[in-house]
């Protein structure tokens, strides 16, 4: 269960409205600011990043750091649990985080351990490719 936030900021607030808005994706500092200069709402960068800080150590938002290439993303998950059998698809192209859940990988994940000792983390395991969206307007890596 999600601790408490002790501090409510209106910034604080709108962020979260933001993430929980968003529940289900993964976003970046960068879509956070472009959703509120888009908004005609200003919230400095560094203002973005503490209040994430305080929103994960209080258990509410998730950072998944992908690569050292890309900046970390963020997901709303409140208080439901991480699903354990959860993977990641991102896009080479136009970066995109996409989780998935599927059922034939949970049984090579299974394999793997029984077969040859070998225990997936799955939230943290990503498989790159090209998005459909990409795909379909023809761009390649």
């Amino acid at each position: 269960m999600a601790r408490t936030i002790q501090y409510k900021t209106k910034q604080r607030e709108e962020i979260l409205t933001y993430l929980k808005l968003m529940q289900g994706e993964h976003v970046t500092v960068q879509d956070i600011i472009n959703y509120f200069d888009t908004n005609n709402k200003h919230i400095g960068t560094t203002t973005i990043y503490r209040h994430l800080e305080k929103l994960i150590e209080a258990g509410v938002v998730k950072k998944y750091v992908v690569d050292h290439t890309s900046g970390a993303y963020f997901e709303y998950v409140g208080d439901e649990p991480i699903n354990e059998h959860r993977f990641y698809l991102k896009c080479e192209v136009c970066s995109q985080l996409i989780p998935f859940q599927c059922h034939e990988l949970q049984h090579v994940q299974e394999h793997l351990y029984k077969a040859h000792g070998f225990q997936i983390n799955s939230p943290k395991t990503i498989f790159y490719g090209i998005c459909k969206n990409c795909s379909d307007k023809g761009a390649t890596k």
